[in-house]
């Protein structure tokens, strides 16, 4: 993708096109220092796809131009004055759109249904419009569009209305029903409700730009290129790439110079007939997505209950997730999940960590493939930077500089491993990953080195008090991993996090009138950041030991109790979830994703680090606040929405940027209502231990479909917060 197409946007670099490994260029490398380098596999012939493609900002948002010097003695030329900064591009909005996605397809459109080519909508395979317009005419004019809604995570139906008959009054008397597919189809069906039989000219103008997503995204596309007759449609070419449409019936004519295929449709008296058109790069088959019957590394799981929500909220999110499925080309056994459409189509190595681990009751399947997907990407090399996992510098909001995404995915990889283990991956597949799991936690003691804590970015950046908790439920989980396979380094694990533990409880924290909090992060000179923000959420998520068990926080009971009453608080809980950054802080901003926003996947971490401690109102909270965000978003969770405080009859408000569908925000759905049953399963041990949240704050729930041990797992709570498992597998005992 051209280096000049996309923002740093609101999160991670952006990745359009789909990944896979980081090139020897890319080893040799800090994986944060360039955060604007491509990550590509070491291969033969040189052509592997990205991992977490990244590109510089869009023109005009960088510095001004600098102005020409004159030499000693000569005579000063008039120079005019330096340009205004122009404003930054913005991202088109997102929200409104209506976003098919099975990748590597996309069908980006508007609730009008047609696509005049303005914007971002088109058909996009593996980040490139090979569709940009494609205009129905029926009878010479333009259906009147009167519903537009998403049916599947892949396919959005249209609906439009037309009054053909002189004598049908003011009733419309054809319906033109448009299925469009991610895959490239898009099926065009005519319905006559007419008393006499019809004859319909119908015409479809098409036209592409073969511009990549992040050129369409800036403005900077191009024109449209001229077509020319291909069999029974037509064809685009320009020096990177052809594409193609084909229609079924062939049309009765088809105009290269205007871009127009046409028919001569008969409609009898009620009657129905269909044109599909096919849209694809020249030489590409059919799209066929992860998901697709059994090569679905998720399993299909049902949830049931009082609430009616639950059931929409779990489909949805299972639909979301396998249509940002991604097979790693060099080895496609292994899947691993995109990070969200429209603007980050590739895999950020974070953020596959983070869901992986959150669906983990669907099945360890997704968790082996993205672990070993990384394992590949692992750099290599005496230098400290040996064992990390490259990832882009991502945004950390007003009062901290951007943030090492390579650190947080090199620190989860451990523990992703080590939870898997406990939910049943094989001990086979766990061995063959123990050595990357390794060198992540030399990594990490390389890192700290000397001192105590880990700085973000490293070295001279701040200490961040998620950057913490990360570390240090890697050194616990990782610990656990190497002593149960007879390796060493788990004692030093222990022991650091033992005396980190004992210095965090009072280095981060702050005294003051309302009982204190965690800094969000100590400067390199020892200075506290004090603003409370939605990181620190993270140090609940402690992670998970044997036999269900928790392990230890780096806050202590007090500490944890202050933290649950804050976060349960009005300043961060907005009714609809978690802010990103507390309202009496100052740069809060409700849209602003690390200021003030809601991000659903920091909301879900608090919700089952709350519950997990014992908080269940403060969870009960902020768990229906999402439930009825996700209502209002018609279950399809965003990657996040405004934090304005939810009134009475209020609704979220959309944020204009965020992804939708998003791997953590579907990820987190799952979380969410699993953390209501609360099963900690110990697969090794054989064993399962259910910590469900007593308060039951939907009323009864059952899951159905989970799995446990490599075998099916259903659950049920009671509306008095009793758990009962109605499916296990054979020989698996209940803990307590």
């Amino acid at each position: 993708m051209p280096r000049s197409s996309m923002p740093d946007a609101y999160d991670d670099v952006p990745s359009l096109r789909t990944p896979t490994q980081p090139s020897a260029r890319a080893r040799d490398e800090d994986s944060c220092s360039a955060s604007r380098k491509d990550i590509r596999s070491p291969s033969p012939r040189a052509t592997a796809s990205r991992l977490g493609a990244s590109m510089s900002a869009l023109p005009g948002t960088g510095n001004l131009p600098a102005q020409p010097l004159t030499g000693a003695g000569s005579p000063a030329t008039p120079q005019a004055p330096p340009p205004a900064p122009r404003r930054p591009t913005e991202l088109p909005p997102a929200h409104t759109a209506l976003i098919c996605v099975a990748l590597p397809g996309l069908a980006i459109s508007t609730e009008q249904g047609q696509l005049t080519g303005s914007g971002m909508e088109g058909f996009y395979r593996a980040g490139r419009r090979v569709l940009a317009r494609c205009q129905v005419r029926v009878a010479g004019r333009e259906p009147l569009a009167v519903q537009a809604r998403m049916v599947t995570a892949d396919r959005a139906r249209f609906m439009g209305t037309l009054r053909i008959s002189a004598d049908a009054g003011p009733d419309p008397d054809v319906v033109v029903e448009r299925t469009r597919y991610a895959d490239g189809t898009e099926r065009i069906t005519l319905h006559s409700t007419a008393r006499r039989s019809l004859r319909l000219p119908v015409e479809v103008s098409l036209g592409t730009d073969l511009a990549e997503l992040g050129a369409v995204a800036s403005g900077s596309a191009g024109p449209e290129l001229p077509a020319s007759v291909h069999d029974s449609g037509l064809r685009w070419s320009c020096a990177t790439g052809h594409s193609t449409v084909t229609a079924n019936p062939p049309p009765s004519d088809a105009l290269a110079s205007a871009g127009l295929l046409r028919w001569e449709l008969e409609l009898p008296p009620g009657g129905t007939r269909s044109v599909e058109l096919r849209v694809r790069p020249d030489g590409a088959g059919p799209i066929r997505p992860v998901s697709r019957g059994a090569t679905s590394p998720l399993a299909q799981t049902e949830a049931a209950g009082d609430d009616p929500g639950v059931r929409a909220l779990l489909h949805t999110c299972l639909e979301d997730l396998e249509a940002l499925l991604l097979r790693d080309p060099a080895n496609p056994s292994d899947t691993h999940l995109a990070a969200g459409a429209p603007w980050r189509c590739g895999m950020a190595p974070a953020d596959a960590l983070i869901a992986a681990r959150m669906t983990l009751p669907l099945g360890t399947r997704l968790a082996a493939g993205t672990l070993r997907t990384l394992a590949r990407a692992q750099l290599e090399g005496p230098e400290t930077r040996s064992g990390m996992i490259p990832g882009p510098r991502r945004d950390a909001g007003p009062h901290l500089p951007p943030v090492c995404t390579g650190t947080e995915a090199t620190l989860l990889f451990p523990v992703l491993l080590a939870e898997a283990r406990r939910w049943g991956l094989p001990e086979q597949e766990t061995e063959e990953l123990l050595p990357a799991a390794e060198r992540c936690l030399r990594w990490l003691r390389a890192a700290v080195g000397d001192g105590m804590y880990l700085p973000d970015p490293r070295p001279g950046g701040p200490l961040r008090c998620e950057t913490q908790a990360y570390a240090h439920r890697a050194a616990l989980l990782g610990a656990d991993l190497l002593d149960t396979y007879g390796r060493p380094g788990g004692t030093e694990l222990r022991e650091w996090a033992r005396e980190l533990r004992t210095r965090f409880r009072a280095d981060f924290w702050l005294e003051d009138r309302g009982g204190g909090r965690p800094a969000a992060a100590r400067k390199p000179g020892g200075r506290l950041v004090p603003h409370l923000g939605a990181g620190t959420a993270h140090l609940l998520d402690t992670g998970l030991l044997g036999a269900g068990d928790q392990a230890p926080g780096l806050l202590d009971k007090v500490q944890t109790e202050q933290l649950a009453r804050l976060l349960g608080g009005p300043a961060m809980d907005s009714g609809w979830g978690l802010r990103t950054l507390g309202v009496k802080e100052a740069a809060y901003n409700p849209f602003g994703h690390r200021s003030g926003a809601v991000r659903v996947q920091e909301t879900a971490i608090a919700v089952s680090g709350l519950a997990a401690a014992g908080y269940e109102k403060e969870a009960s909270s902020l768990l229906r606040g999402v439930l009825a965000a996700a209502e209002s978003f018609g279950h399809r969770l965003p990657e996040m929405y405004a934090g304005e405080q939810r009134m009475a009859g209020g609704a979220p408000l959309p944020h204009p940027a965020a992804c939708r569908p998003a791997a953590t925000a579907a990820a987190s759905g799952v979380l969410l209502l699993t953390t209501l049953v609360g099963i900690r399963p110990d697969a090794p041990a054989g064993t399962v231990t259910l910590r469900p949240v007593r308060s039951a704050p939907l009323g009864e729930i059952g899951l159905t479909g989970l799995r446990v041990a490599g075998s099916p797992f259903a659950i049920r709570v009671s509306r008095l917060g009793l758990a009962m498992v109605e499916e296990a597998a054979d020989g698996l005992q209940l803990g307590v």
